[in-house]
């Protein structure tokens, strides 16, 4: 096998087809095997994603052979996302560290950010950023990369996670506006004020979770499940969130395929569904004066659950 794959390209085209012919799941940063094959190569050589083509005709040498092949073998028969195996992913355009202490990042939101959240904080003053159910802290570290002024604050329940996020906090040098911080949703950050939340929660339900291909395994139950309907940690930070926002405050939440589920357990709540490059992603946006306006709804909901 050795002598006949010589080449990045090679390797690449080898992985791919591997991938392919094994089944694999992508639903971890990359959806074809092409692109997953792509990621495990260039990283496990210490090489950026956007090299010019013109370096995929470089031949490896054997040591770089045995790594690359043993990499490619344990994504098909253990199924770890590549991300684990590597020890990293890009997000925002960033290069973070990634393990089994987190979800590996994944987010729609990556783009918000990159747009710098356009149309939605053009004509808003935000000093104070909250990155609610952090993980690896890949959303609230990309805000304060993206928005050198802003104060961001990074919250986990989880030790694992909130160890994982400070490491990418010093890897990307923003010790000095990011800070993270231990707490069961805002139980942690009492009194603090943020003028714009951000929260990719745990909102997978129960039956999903068990349905999962053998690839989600890996990661964090805490980070992925959150009751029968998915809902469960949505609906907290929806009763509790006004509380946390500044006048003109906004809140913005990932819930996936739980999206149906909310409208029709909130059917009056005005949530506004973001379009993405491909569609809307079952992320929303609220004010804090929409929160304010249906508190006892939103809190009779809750409490019904309890």
């Amino acid at each position: 096998m050795t002598s006949e794959l010589s080449s990045i390209i090679d390797f690449i085209r080898y992985g791919a087809s591997r991938f392919s012919a094994a089944g694999l799941t992508f639903g971890h940063s990359h959806d074809n095997p092409i692109d997953e094959a792509t990621h495990l190569v260039l990283a496990a050589l210490h090489l950026p994603p956007d090299i010019p083509p013109a370096y995929g005709a470089g031949n490896l040498v054997a040591e770089e052979k045995a790594k690359v092949l043993a990499l490619i073998e344990r994504r098909v028969t253990e199924r770890v996302p590549v991300a684990y195996l590597v020890g990293e992913t890009w997000f925002a355009g960033m290069k973070f560290k990634s393990d089994r202490r987190a979800l590996v990042p994944r987010s729609p939101i990556a783009e918000l950010i990159e747009s710098r959240f356009t149309p939605w904080l053009d004509d808003r003053h935000v000093e104070r950023a909250l990155d609610l159910c952090t993980g690896s802290g890949c959303i609230g570290i990309a805000m304060a990369e993206y928005n050198p002024d802003w104060r961001v604050d990074l919250v986990d329940v989880s030790d694992d996670a909130l160890s994982l996020a400070n490491e990418n906090i010093e890897y990307q040098h923003v010790d000095d506006r990011v800070r993270a911080i231990k707490s069961d949703l805002f139980d942690g950050v009492k009194g603090e004020v943020y003028d714009l939340i951000v929260s990719n929660p745990p909102y997978v339900t129960n039956d999903e979770y068990a349905a999962m291909p053998a690839e989600y395994s890996h990661e964090p139950v805490l980070g992925l499940t959150s009751g029968d309907d998915g809902l469960d940690i949505t609906l907290r930070i929806l009763d509790e969130a006004a509380d946390h926002l500044s006048e003109d405050g906004l809140l913005i939440v990932e819930v996936g395929d739980s999206e149906h589920a909310l409208v029709n357990l909130l059917p009056r709540v005005p949530f506004v569904w973001l379009e993405f490059k491909v569609g809307q992603m079952g992320i929303f946006a609220l004010e804090r004066r929409d929160l304010i306006e249906h508190a006892a709804e939103i809190s009779a909901v809750r409490a019904a659950r309890n």
